[in-house]
């Protein structure tokens, strides 16, 4: 990248991990607490930033490689784990994203991607945006699901615990299940105006529509009232399902014949 993306990278890894360690040995004092925060949110302000500068210097959104969305995903769902801690008071979540955040932005560091301003004419659309964005947000919200969903099933069987966050997990697959269901739509009129029809069943909106299957069976399981630990076992391996509609599809020999190619790691 012609940005210094490591600086960016290694910067937001530390801002995350200093406020959680302030976070986890300070509880009791107000001061400290609200340091941390400012600190966990200045991790997730540094990749925002990056964006920014990144955005202008390609000369389009940032949102064409896996990597590229990945810098995004770095960036949004340590967002997630502090909106969660102050709309409910919960702040082991923030932990977990944060450790999730820290995780992408180390492959990106890993694989690093070469410069590149190019834009398909598929990909210069009007869709191009709201389609990815709203999708990220989706997955976001969904693998915070995910981890509030693990983090239930270790209550209830390694500390035999009452206490459970059901609630939470729930909104977020929930909230998660609409972006999810917006970008299903967007990528359909996105499609429509690239290649002439809707939907050609190409292997990456086959599996588009398998995870936004799972996520529809969650809520026909919520309604059938099944037992509360094996819907949180179903959140917590649905997102498995999410990762191959967001990247695993492209290792699949089927990938070779898609129109979703430009979208390489």
């Amino acid at each position: 990248m012609i940005i210094d993306f490591t600086t960016a990278a290694y910067l937001s890894i530390a801002f995350w991990l200093s406020g959680s360690m302030l976070g986890i040995a300070a509880k009791s004092s107000p001061a400290i607490r609200k340091t941390a925060t400012a600190l966990n949110l200045g991790g997730s302000l540094i990749m925002i930033a990056f964006i920014a500068i990144y955005w202008q210097a390609l000369e389009r959104p940032p949102l064409r490689t896996l990597g590229e969305t990945r810098i995004w995903y770095a960036a949004l769902i340590p967002l997630v784990g502090l909106l969660v801690e102050y709309r409910w008071k919960i702040s082991w979540l923030k932990y977990y994203c944060m450790g999730l955040a820290a995780f992408f932005l180390t492959i990106n560091l890993l694989h690093p991607e070469v410069f590149d301003k190019a834009l398909m004419p598929a990909l210069q659309s009007p869709w191009f945006i709201p389609h990815v964005v709203v999708y990220l947000v989706g997955y976001v919200l969904l693998a915070a699901s995910s981890v509030a969903a693990w983090h239930n099933i270790f209550l209830s069987w390694r500390l035999k615990e009452e206490k459970s966050y059901d609630a939470l997990s729930h909104y977020l697959a929930l909230l998660g299940f609409v972006f999810l269901t917006f970008g299903l739509i967007f990528g359909a009129l996105w499609a429509k105006d690239a290649w002439g029809n809707y939907w050609s069943w190409d292997p990456k909106e086959t599996w588009a529509f398998i995870a936004w299957l799972i996520y529809l069976g969650y809520l026909h399981a919520i309604s059938h009232t099944v037992n509360r630990l094996k819907l949180q076992w179903y959140l917590a391996l649905a997102f498995f399902v999410l990762l191959v509609s967001w990247f695993g599809v492209n290792y699949l020999p089927t990938a070779a014949n898609s129109v979703h190619t430009y979208q390489q790691s």
